[in-house]
């Protein structure tokens, strides 16, 4: 059975630890020359609500003088490269207060939507009567 809104924090769960992994690699390469920062586009509950409902529709060519139209296959959460407004003299772009700080932030972010994950769950089991 799938939920959709259980569909959408999973999603944003995902953009969490894929993001972790990026602020990882930005800190890690903090003292690499050239070496310029990564972050995710944010993510919002608007476009994985938006993609759940078109995602059932599909466009076919019928004639021969249509033109196909083809989505994306891409997951929305392709790293992009930050705006640096402090580079070092080797051409790093990474400022690793900066980078503690996002760190910080979104393992914050991520313990707040697994605690809304686990109590929706929790109160689905108590709907059902299956008392966890």
């Amino acid at each position: 059975m799938k939920l959709g809104l259980l569909d959408a924090i999973g999603e944003k769960m995902r953009w969490h630890q894929t993001r972790q992994t990026l602020l990882a690699e930005n800190v890690a390469n903090a003292d690499t020359p050239g070496y310029r920062g990564r972050d995710l586009k944010a993510y919002g509950f608007e476009e994985h609500m938006k993609s759940l409902s078109t995602a059932k529709i599909a466009t076919v060519t019928t004639q021969p003088g249509h033109i196909a139209i083809s989505g994306t296959d891409a997951d929305g959460f392709g790293p992009r490269t930050m705006n640096s407004f402090e580079i070092t003299p080797e051409g790093n772009g990474v400022t690793l207060e900066d980078e503690m700080m996002k760190v910080a932030g979104n393992q914050m972010d991520y313990q707040a939507i697994t605690t809304l994950y686990t109590r929706s769950v929790k109160l689905i089991k108590t709907a059902l009567g299956k008392q966890a």
